[in-house]
């Protein structure tokens, strides 16, 4: 059970640095030149990259986190792949917040 714990924490800490301290360190950004529409959707997903990098930054955080779990030792009584599954959720409902 401690080792449970352990991990919940040591996950939940990794998680929370990892989007914590690379938005802290570039600090404000100034805009470019304003970004016109997109003629085609090709198009589309990169400005919401540019328009959205905060959103883009969390999913390759979790997806970072999916895989540290994916290679971890040992199973927690099933609740390695249930946050995997949770993970997985989660990446899907930030893909689908990066593209609206």
């Amino acid at each position: 059970m401690k080792k449970l714990v352990f991990l919940t924490l040591l996950i939940t800490a990794t998680l929370l640095l990892t989007l914590a301290f690379p938005a802290a360190a570039t600090g404000p950004k100034a805009l470019a030149a304003p970004v016109a529409s997109p003629a085609s959707p090709a198009a589309a997903a990169t400005t919401q990259d540019y328009r959205r990098p905060r959103i883009h930054e969390a999913i390759e955080a979790m997806r970072n986190a999916r895989e540290h779990l994916q290679q971890a030792q040992g199973n927690f009584h099933g609740h390695r792949e249930k946050a995997i599954e949770h993970l997985n959720h989660a990446i899907h409902e930030a893909e689908i917040c990066e593209h609206e």
